[in-house]
């Protein structure tokens, strides 16, 4: 019996769309879709079998199904679910540790260690190396300052600092298409970060002066010093 790869797809989608919370703005059903079709595009261009491609398929769509219930450590929890699900539409034990293994390599720091591991890795973060960038990166930070406390753009620009400097992508097809437009995200963060930086640099500088000028403005304070009385010499 092969598995249902359509009725697993359908199913999960729907219950993503039913459950997944309103707030997710990154970690939503489009991001799903996004990953979706950037791991389908990036495993045409590796030459990965049909087969294959249809465990990518699930695996994408389960990737973060665990934020229906789980912030923190969703990987596990979409893991949970695709053991409970996939053997109901015909996945066998071996399909589904792939599958799994899939799921738990997008967990950041990633660490992938099979090609399909390397292609959803690099489809689930492919947008780090897009036009739509920015516009994407606000609706995590959006996310973020909900789930995450993370309360102001400086912080959120030093989150992205530091993410982009560790980031590679595993797959060739994403390094010729995307590093070189990340790196220029990258340097745009660097100059962001930089100016933060000058400013804090200029404000001390200015309290500094100021400290000097109202210093020399004031004026000297006079010490007064009595002068000891002669002392008398005693009778002889």
């Amino acid at each position: 019996m092969k598995p249902d790869y359509i009725g697993a797809e359908l199913f999960i989608l729907e219950k993503l769309d039913q459950k997944l919370p309103k707030d997710l703005f990154y970690h939503g059903l489009h991001h799903t879709r996004d990953v979706y079709g950037a791991a389908l595009l990036i495993a045409k261009n590796e030459k990965i079998s049909n087969d294959n491609i249809n465990l990518l398929k699930i695996a994408t769509m389960f990737h973060d199904a665990g934020f229906m219930s789980h912030y923190k450590n969703h990987e596990e929890a979409g893991c949970k679910l695709a053991r409970k699900t996939l053997p109901k539409y015909g996945f066998d034990p071996k399909s589904i540790k792939i599958i799994e293994g899939m799921i738990m390599a997008t967990k950041i720091p990633q660490n992938p260690k099979t090609q399909l591991e390397r292609i959803i890795c690099d489809a689930d973060l492919d947008y780090l190396g897009r036009n739509d960038f920015k516009d994407i990166a606000k609706t995590l930070f959006d996310e973020l300052k909900v789930y995450m406390n993370v309360k102001d753009e400086k912080i959120w620009n030093n989150i992205q600092l530091n993410f982009l400097k560790h980031h590679k992508y595993y797959t060739d097809y994403s390094r010729k298409r995307r590093e070189a437009k990340k790196q220029k995200h990258l340097k745009e963060i660097i100059k962001i970060v930089e100016s933060y930086n000058k400013g804090q640099e200029g404000t001390q500088e200015d309290k500094s002066s100021r400290s000097k000028k109202e210093a020399a403005k004031a004026p000297a304070s006079k010490k007064l010093v009595k002068k000891a009385a002669p002392k008398k010499t005693p009778a002889k």
